[in-house]
């Protein structure tokens, strides 16, 4: 068998993107059948995604499932162990880039009839509604704070007084709410990255695709998705072995 940690962040990554990419680009692309179906619908597809994405993690050999830079930062460390990272980091980059690939060979016929640059890259990468280099880092670090600690929450909710233990396979699930929760309630800042490789991928896979009428792909905010995320991680390990 093939299945390993690097096997299984790169196919869960690729998993969230091509679902989480792909349901932005049927509802702002032009002549899907989804096209203007709204917020609501972007925020459910990356819960899914997410909850997907978890499961073909573990089947393709990650235990850990993490398919986010930040969440393997901070739990590496929390746990005192960083050797994880140099294995989980690029495939999940890897498996980001192509998981856009796909979702660009997938709607190509609709990036050809839209004609607007910024609507393209927004199925790629993320965007500042308002662009504020403190505010929109702010953004992507409160939101990756929450995103860390809900999830150590979650997975600690079994010890808490008079609770029982949660179930054994519901953790995707629950995750995928609290994305879901953060999509709906602090995403139209950003467009909540809150995941370095969720944008760097992508991001580099529209600076090289031959997509036509592309655009600038904006590295002078790319930046920022990835280093909020990565910020978020530290203070979020330092809240958790606080209080968690």
């Amino acid at each position: 068998m093939l299945s390993s940690p690097f096997a299984g962040e790169l196919a869960g990554t690729l998993v969230l993107i091509l679902l989480g990419n792909g349901v932005v680009a049927n509802v702002i692309l032009k002549q899907t059948k989804g096209e203007g179906s709204g917020w609501i619908v972007i925020a459910t597809g990356w819960a899914v995604a997410v909850i997907m994405g978890v499961f073909t993690a573990n089947a393709f050999g990650s235990a850990d499932a993490h398919i986010n830079p930040a969440v393997s930062l901070a739990f590496g460390v929390l746990e005192g162990d960083l050797g994880k990272l140099p294995v989980y980091i690029p495939a999940q980059i890897t498996g980001a880039f192509l998981g856009a690939v796909l979702v660009w060979i997938f709607y190509r016929p609709h990036f050809d009839v839209t004609a607007d640059p910024a609507t393209k890259l927004a199925c790629f990468s993320t965007g500042p509604a308002i662009r504020s280099v403190s505010s929109n880092l702010a953004s992507e670090v409160i939101g990756t704070v929450l995103l860390l600690v809900v999830i150590a929450a979650i997975g600690k909710a079994g010890s808490a007084p008079g609770a029982g233990p949660v179930p054994t396979g519901l953790g995707p699930y629950l995750v995928g709410m609290l994305v879901w929760g953060i999509g709906l309630s602090l995403g139209g800042t950003t467009g909540y990255a809150i995941n370095p490789a969720r944008d760097l991928g992508p991001r580099l896979a529209y600076t090289v695709l031959p997509i036509s009428g592309k655009g600038d792909p904006d590295w002078a905010y790319g930046w920022i998705p990835v280093a909020g995320p990565l910020a978020g991680a530290l203070i979020a390990a330092g809240v958790i072995s606080l209080f968690l």
